[in-house]
């Protein structure tokens, strides 16, 4: 397949992108120096020039230019006109969401039949462009992922956030009673990959299969010898924010992480 990618120097991106080179299709990536993102006609004739089989919107405003209405245009308008070009065009659109769409209220673990609920802030602009992007294109997938789980400290991971939190206080408080939505990187672009073949709908992309955010960052520290990381159990917050999808399978973290426990569920 030929597939075009919104974000592939981001986190997510790059691991997409290593695999679905691995497995022989041709990426593209886009450019927003560019092609404008503002401009419908200017990204309607870049679509067209590349020809993609799917589009794989994972881009964010994670690093803002100054322009006026910035987060509005990239964090709204870009999605919502990519599905519509993809609509008309015929290619897949493949839209990255998060579990943010949840409030923190609310009580998991959640599935594709599940409400989002969320109103405010980042997790309510997600939920809202959730809509409008099925809107514009009924034809659309949408993929919900959790906090990512990378290699080493550096990017956006959780490995990132143990390791500045341990070199910011020390220590690292983590509630035995949260159980958040989280995968391995690999397994997270594995899942997208497969998607590119799926029917339109909610997805929920998540390998915690009943885990407490003090037994992932133990087990965690143990797999990568981090004896530095001091590890604390607390017991707030409480939620069980897993995603359980029965339509689409993900490497649970006990595969990658062997001396996790028994799974369990509950916050």
């Amino acid at each position: 397949m030929k597939v075009l990618v919104t974000g592939l120097r981001g986190t997510v991106g790059r691991a997409l992108g290593g695999v679905l080179r691995a497995d022989g299709h041709e990426v593209t990536g886009w450019d927003r120096t560019r092609v404008a993102i503002d401009d419908y006609h200017a990204m309607d004739r870049f679509v067209g020039e590349v020809a993609p089989d799917a589009l794989v919107h994972l881009a964010i405003a994670s690093r803002p230019t100054g322009r006026a209405d910035e987060g509005w245009l990239v964090g709204y308008h870009w999605p919502s006109e990519l599905a519509w070009i993809c609509r008309q065009r015929a290619v897949r659109f493949v839209h990255a969401s998060t579990v943010m769409v949840f409030s923190p209220g609310a009580r998991g673990p959640f599935t594709p039949a599940t409400p989002p609920d969320e109103v405010a802030g980042y997790g309510g602009d997600k939920r809202r462009l959730e809509e409008r992007v099925l809107h514009q294109n009924p034809g659309a997938v949408v993929a919900r992922l959790g906090w990512q789980i990378g290699d080493a400290p550096g990017s956006n991971n959780m490995i990132d956030y143990l390791e500045r939190t341990q070199r910011e206080h020390g220590q690292v408080a983590a509630s035995t009673r949260w159980l958040p939505a989280c995968s391995f990187l690999d397994d997270s672009a594995s899942a997208l990959v497969r998607l590119l073949g799926a029917r339109p709908g909610v997805y929920m992309i998540d390998g915690n299969a009943g885990w407490s955010m003090y037994e992932i960052a133990t087990a965690l520290a143990q797999a990568h010898a981090h004896e530095r990381w001091t590890i604390v159990p607390v017991d707030e917050p409480r939620q069980d924010q897993r995603m359980l999808d029965p339509n689409l399978a993900v490497r649970t973290l006990n595969t990658r992480l062997p001396t996790l426990p028994a799974p369990h569920g509950g916050a």
